[in-house]
């Protein structure tokens, strides 16, 4: 094949889609605590109504909203007080035209009411008397039965990452344990001679690992249990022997590092020898990323990733976590957290590839400023500095200070 013969990532991200399995890695039912950022392995509808009863959303009055028309503070409304509804009890009483029930926030509405007069607006001259100085509109502060969630809905489906709400609304319906797509297992390996362990001082040409920290924390935060096989120096048959390993005992490997053309960059080789020449691209028309690679060894899917950190993360943000997502089952159509903001000065970009700008957040007089944050791609200090990415599109020769840009966002601004 040729080398560095660069596709767009566009075709890339096709070409990743096409050669994955569909179907995702089995199917586990977990306890409701343990199913944040699980993915839904089916349909979830509520059992019964919820709420399931109507409700107050305030401290007030159950009344008859038409007995209220006209009220003000000069010409208050009086209205009978018959009871009162207790928290967690059925509602005992029947309001009928001329009565009021005194209720609580959650309190159970009686019959016959079908609005409340929040306190504020209200005053007693006895135990026994209301005076309404304000009017209420039929199932103003009400929570209707059902409103929330009708029975039989579906109300959480197939597919989708369960968020904090996701889980308050399981609860709600009474639903204690939830059947999820299993964890993808995902195995990471650095190469590169210079390479050491982040608990070593460098010496000479020596570099930390940096891309087995990055990149596990990417798949961690994506639900993946991410399995680390060491640094591999620039030897054929280690990383031939680490990558059979790992691609035996996970279902997708990353390999950073090793992924260009030179005599020790040995990743091209393996894929074609273990996967009998399925490597489907080597190079990619994005900066950073050129140097990528993908492959198929059997039914596992094998990213070989730029050495430089910004370039590794990158990558995986825009290729691999696609396809992490599509083998967790989760659906597609959810985009991440973006804003648009203004940018701040002029970037140029080479028509014919993607560029990834990093940009850092700042709200001002009313609007989100992007900031761009440059540097080269071997520079982790560039992603830490950065809230976001700006996608410049290969059609595109640049931007523009001024321009209107659509941010990813990589954290809280």
């Amino acid at each position: 094949m040729d080398f560095f013969n660069c596709i767009s990532l566009r075709t890339a991200q096709g070409l990743v889609a096409d050669a994955l399995s569909v179907s995702p890695t089995g199917v586990e039912e977990v306890d409701l605590i343990q199913a944040l950022g699980r993915v839904v392995a089916e349909d979830i509808s509520a059992g019964s109504d919820l709420p399931p009863f109507s409700r107050s959303t305030v401290d007030g009055y159950a009344v008859l909203s038409r007995d209220t028309f006209g009220a003000g503070e000069g010409v208050p409304v009086m209205l009978a007080v018959v009871g009162e509804v207790l928290m967690g009890q059925s509602a005992e009483y029947s309001v009928v035209p001329g009565q009021a029930v005194v209720i609580p926030t959650g309190g159970m509405l009686p019959a016959g009411a079908d609005a409340v007069v929040m306190l504020e607006y209200t005053e007693c001259s006895d135990n026994e008397t209301l005076l309404v100085l304000k009017p209420v509109a039929p199932g103003e502060n009400v929570v209707v039965k059902g409103e929330d969630i009708k029975a039989g809905t579906v109300f959480i489906t197939a597919g989708s990452k369960l968020t904090a709400a996701e889980i308050g609304a399981l609860a709600a319906c009474g639903i204690a344990k939830v059947k999820v797509f299993g964890r993808l297992t995902v195995g990471v390996i650095s190469t590169g001679d210079e390479v050491v362990a982040v608990d070593v001082v460098p010496v000479g040409g020596q570099v930390r690992d940096i891309n087995s920290y990055t990149l596990g924390a990417m798949l961690a935060e994506t639900d993946c249990q991410v399995r680390y096989y060491g640094i591999i120096k620039d030897n054929y048959e280690k990383l031939r022997q680490a990558i059979i390993k790992a691609v035996t005992e996970t279902k997708l490997v990353l390999v950073s590092g090793g992924s260009s053309v030179g005599a020790r960059d040995h990743t091209v080789r393996v894929i074609e020898e273990l996967g009998q020449q399925r490597v489907m691209f080597h190079g990619l028309a994005v900066k950073p990323g050129k140097p990528t690679i993908f492959g198929m060894i059997g039914q596992v899917p094998v990213f070989g990733l730029p050495g430089h950190p910004v370039a590794a993360m990158t990558v995986c943000q825009s290729l691999v976590i696609p396809a992490v997502k599509k083998m967790h089952g989760l659906r597609t159509g959810k985009a991440g957290i973006q804003v648009l903001a203004k940018l701040t000065r002029n970037i140029a970009s080479a028509p014919g590839r993607d560029d990834f700008l990093r940009v850092r957040l700042v709200w001002r007089e009313g609007e989100y400023l992007a900031e761009p944050v440059l540097g080269k791609s071997g520079l982790i200090s560039v992603m830490t500095q950065a809230d976001g990415i700006v996608r410049i599109s290969a059609e595109s020769s640049g931007l523009y200070a001024g321009d209107v840009v659509n941010v990813e966002v990589m954290r809280e601004a």
